[in-house]
């Protein structure tokens, strides 16, 4: 697997796929810039009366439902239709799922739309998949061990590859399972990394046909720039601009010396 990180590494950088993105305005400079650093081209529209030709000309699509409203809501359904339609990735980032009865609404009529990624915390992913949890608004309340069984479960009733983000990292296809022990601590302190990652994983999925690989990809660049940078940071200030640097400068050696990926079979 760490073969196939650094193949996809180098065909995006060489591609530099253009990621749509339905985002909250609290990581929208966040994640435009970490897609400029590892390679990507973003675009952050969300006006509804351009979504359907947008979507035509994308290489996948981000849909974050962090700061909803009922107009990004329209325009998040549009973009979701278009690129099931035309088989175009797509990755759902279900924020806060579990918070309000809205939110889950919307999240049960995005799924309608067969999402090719769905990355969350844990407890977002328990709430997706209906457990009985606790919310605490956008932060997880669980660990991403106590999630497994409910991300398999939502990996096979949608089909789509599931990924649980949280100190340990698993990416979920069906019966087919990797493990990330990549990242630091002090990238909790930083608002939105997690929806940087929905956005990393979007970028892989725009080159790399296989999702799950497309999937570890994302999320194991992610976490090896965050310990890269955490070694150089002060506190989360720096860490975001030492992010960048080194999501822009990830060496294919380094992945191979660093990256923690274990894959497994059920």
């Amino acid at each position: 697997m760490k073969e196939s990180v650094i193949k996809n590494l180098k065909i995006l950088r060489e591609k530099g796929p253009l990621v749509q993105s339905i985002t909250n305005y609290v990581v929208m400079n966040n994640t435009a810039n970490a897609l400029l650093a590892i390679g990507a081209s973003p675009i952050m529209a969300h006006a509804k009366l351009e979504m359907a030709d947008m979507v035509k000309i994308v290489n996948a699509l981000v849909v974050n439902i962090g700061t909803l409203d009922e107009f990004w809501v329209d325009s998040m359904l549009l973009a979701a239709k278009e690129a099931n339609e035309r088989n175009t990735p797509w990755v759902l980032d279900p924020v806060g799922a579990g918070a309000t009865p809205y939110r889950n609404e919307t999240l049960t009529r995005l799924l309608t739309f067969k999402p090719t990624i769905i990355r969350g915390n844990a407890s977002e992913i328990m709430a997706l998949a209906k457990a009985n949890v606790q919310t605490k608004g956008v932060d997880s309340t669980h660990s991403s061990d106590e999630a497994l069984a409910y991300g398999k479960q939502l990996s096979k009733e949608t089909s789509a590859v599931v990924c649980i983000s949280g100190a340990v990292d698993y990416v979920i296809d069906g019966d087919k399972l990797t493990k990330i022990k990549n990242g630091h601590e002090l990238m909790g302190k930083v608002t939105g990394m997690g929806c940087t990652a929905t956005a990393l994983v979007a970028a892989f999925a725009g080159i790399e046909p296989d999702p799950y690989r497309a999937t570890v990809a994302g999320m194991t660049t992610l976490g090896l720039a965050g310990e890269i940078a955490a070694r150089k940071a002060e506190g989360p200030g720096t860490l975001q601009l030492y992010l960048y640097d080194a999501l822009y400068h990830l060496k294919e050696s380094e992945v191979k010396q660093w990256a923690k990926v274990e894959e497994s079979h059920d």
